[in-house]
């Protein structure tokens, strides 16, 4: 039997069941850093729900309700995104779908690339377009004006 043996591990009292240090390299590491993946996670689930409940109302609203899409036009998204319930409305489904589906990606992402440079600059682009539709889907939402359009 060696050293390493867990039977004469125990016999001698080495207690590898202690935090990994220099003395101690074979025991677990704690991680540092947090836990991302934890809330990521969470996150996810969160923010589905909310969403579900978010995009149902916005399909009953625009959909079936009053005369349904044949009253959707340049004027009446001007006049919806005049008040800030539904600018809310609209700015919070907006955020939640796309920071969902980009931390679907990046976890996709994760799980299939192979080299680390290639996460790396997938996670780049995946960052880039994210940032690009948050600021100019906020921009146009907030923005939006119907004697732009006529």
């Amino acid at each position: 039997m060696t050293a390493s043996s867990p039977h004469l591990a125990k016999t001698l009292g080495t207690d590898y069941d202690r935090p990994a240090s220099l003395d101690n390299p074979r025991a677990p590491r704690a991680r540092k850093g947090g836990n991302f993946e934890k809330y990521a996670w969470l996150f996810m689930r969160f923010s589905g729900l909310a969403l579900i409940i978010l995009t149902i109302g916005h399909m009953f609203i625009m959909l079936a309700w009053d005369n349904g899409v044949h009253r959707i036009d340049a004027p009446f998204v001007a006049a919806r995104w005049k008040e800030p319930f539904w600018q809310i409305w609209d700015l919070t489904m907006l955020w939640l779908a796309q920071l969902h589906g980009g931390n679907g990606v990046r976890t996709v992402i994760a799980d299939y690339s192979r080299k680390d440079s290639t996460r790396f600059w997938l996670n780049v682009l995946l960052g880039i377009s994210m940032i690009l539709v948050l600021v100019l889907g906020t921009y146009a939402l907030l923005t939006f004006d119907v004697t732009s359009v006529n």
